[in-house]
């Protein structure tokens, strides 16, 4: 098929290529000249794991182009794929005025044509309850004939950062939200070749496809929220949290997914869907009580490590000297969107802590955003030298199998803030670490353990 994608941000750069990559047509629209030009020449303006390999395949077996036309696009594509940033307003509701903005583009170039083509129009981004009426609205408003012109659909994304590409590839269900037999059998045999091994592809009306997208990460952020503050309970009542996690998530009904405690979540999906499907219900005069739990309990998630250094340290932290290790989100990704590792950056340099930092993807995202007011070191050991605690924000993999004997010699306190439980507690307190992590007890040297974690 012919497929167009308008924008190449992180959801229409995965999609493009992905959708290239199983032998369609695909042209790639987007109004930054500089970003298409680099694009052209093979070269990935975010990190993803193995998009730059099937990018550069795709582009030399010419399925896959770049363009700022959007006409271009328009001409040589069946279907049109809204790919475009909705990030959210003050009071949490998602700003449509990108999707609406191409809509009305896409309107008038269909409108001077009614009558003689066809072309399926797709909100894959990220939108609130109602916006596929909307986008129909401007389409119409600009003389194309809903049903005969165009169809508009919904199908939202579920694609994890860091393991996006094999999310697109093999989707556990796709969501199509349409009405139309004309737009969904086209986008099923469009689809087919991606759910060979059996999953869903599940078709439904546009609002519910809409909701379907807020109600499963909001579900997910809520699930984090939730095991947050088990932890923290386990904290007061000296138990430990992964045990917990292991005894909760055996029970088929719950699975273990998402039961990890830490310091919060971030990153451009959870944060901001459940601010919209909050803002969506109050705009129905419904409270949505459980979802401001989620986000207040993820707040205070964030800080948490801030507050129990300054426990540590009392009004002595002005003037040392600490070590990140971790600024993006979460693993195998260069997104630093509502980062918990920024919130706790923020909240030691206003304490005076002097920061060196090190993430093995993320450092020029985190760079534009903190300049020379932190340090960036080359590697992991690099952030360590007479720093007076190390801070453990991320889970990337090279952080779980450090050599501790090393890190040591360099730190001139052995002092560890573990925001993601990446070790056990009894075998630091055994390498002579000052180890405290979130939701588990600090043992003593010799303490009985599960010894789930070899490290």
């Amino acid at each position: 098929m012919k497929i167009g994608i308008v924008g190449t941000g992180y959801v229409g750069l995965v999609s493009g290529v992905c959708f290239a990559e199983m032998g369609n047509d695909v042209w790639c629209v987007d109004v930054d000249e500089s970003k298409v030009a680099v694009l052209r020449q093979g070269k990935m303006p975010i990190y993803e794991p193995d998009l730059d390999a099937l990018l550069q395949r795709n582009l030399r077996d010419q399925r896959l182009t770049f363009t700022t036309s959007l006409n271009e696009a328009l001409r040589n594509s069946e279907i049109i794929f809204l790919a475009l940033p909705t990030p959210p307003n003050a009071d949490g509701e998602a700003d449509l005025s990108y999707v609406l903005g191409v809509a009305q583009n896409i309107g008038e170039w269909l409108g001077t044509r009614s009558g003689s083509i066809y072309r399926i129009i797709v909100n894959k981004s990220t939108v609130p309850v109602g916006t596929a009426d909307q986008v129909r609205s401007v389409l119409t408003e600009k003389g194309a004939v809903s049903g005969q012109d165009f169809d508009v659909v919904s199908n939202p994304e579920f694609l994890r950062e860091g393991a996006a590409v094999d999310d697109f590839m093999k989707p556990e269900r796709i969501i199509l939200g349409t009405t139309s037999l004309r737009a969904s059998t086209k986008m099923k045999r469009l689809y087919e070749p991606f759910v060979r091994q059996g999953n869903p592809i599940i078709v439904m009306d546009e609002r519910s496809a809409e909701v379907t997208k807020y109600a499963a990460n909001s579900f997910l952020a809520s699930r984090i929220s939730f095991m947050n503050e088990v932890a923290n309970l386990c904290d007061l009542v000296g138990a430990d949290v992964d045990k917990v996690r292991i005894g909760v998530g055996s029970d088929s009904r719950i699975g273990r997914h998402f039961l990890y405690a830490g310091i919060g979540f971030g990153g451009s999906c959870f944060p901001k869907d459940v601010q919209a499907l909050l803002r969506t219900a109050r705009s129905h005069n419904y409270e949505f009580k459980i979802l401001q739990a989620v986000l207040d309990v993820n707040d205070t998630q964030r800080n948490l490590l801030v507050e129990r250094i300054k426990a540590y340290f009392g009004d002595q932290l002005k003037g040392k000297h600490a070590a990140i290790w971790g600024l993006a989100f979460k693993a195998n990704t260069d997104d630093v969107r509502e980062s918990p590792a920024h919130v706790v950056i923020h909240g030691l340099l206003e304490l005076g802590v002097e920061i060196t930092a090190f993430d093995p993807e993320a450092m020029k995202t985190s760079q534009a955003i903190f300049g020379n007011k932190i340090t960036y070191a080359e590697n992991a050991y690099g952030a360590l030298p007479d720093v007076d605690m190390l801070i453990i924000c991320t889970e990337w993999p090279e952080f779980r199998r450090p050599d501790f004997q090393r890190m040591k010699g360099l730190m001139r306190k052995s002092l560890i803030f573990d925001g993601r439980n990446l070790y056990t507690a009894h075998r630091m307190a055994e390498r002579g670490f000052e180890y405290y992590s979130i939701g588990r007890p600090v043992p003593s040297i010799g303490l009985a353990n599960d010894h789930h974690d070899s490290v």
